[in-house]
């Protein structure tokens, strides 16, 4: 059983949260299919809006997506959240990638 067959089978026996979203996000986005990626990482968002690894990997879907002003938008609110939960890390990272969409 793959990773996605896994998480995929907890969600359809009604365990949702934001890490099961957010797993079937990253393995979504680790196939390039974007569109899936972009549903579960937004669900992990609203389970838990402070996730500020969900709100990166998110922006970066939308980025693969070809969203870049909705990419734009959530990584500004990355930014935010990061900052809030004193993420550095993810602060720094999200600056980088904003930086490098917003030039495109």
């Amino acid at each position: 059983m793959t990773q996605l067959e896994t998480f995929t089978a907890m969600l359809e026996k009604g365990n949702d949260n934001e890490l099961i979203r957010y797993s079937l996000g990253n393995e979504y986005f680790k196939q390039d299919d974007y569109e899936q990626s972009i549903i579960h990482l937004k669900k992990a968002i609203e389970h838990k809006p402070s996730f500020s690894a969900a709100w990166k990997l998110y922006a970066k879907a939308l980025t693969g997506n070809n969203q870049n002003d909705e990419a734009i938008v959530a990584y500004e609110k990355g930014i935010n959240i990061a900052e809030e939960n004193g993420d550095k890390q993810a602060v720094k990272e999200m600056r980088v990638f904003l930086k490098r969409l917003k030039k495109d």
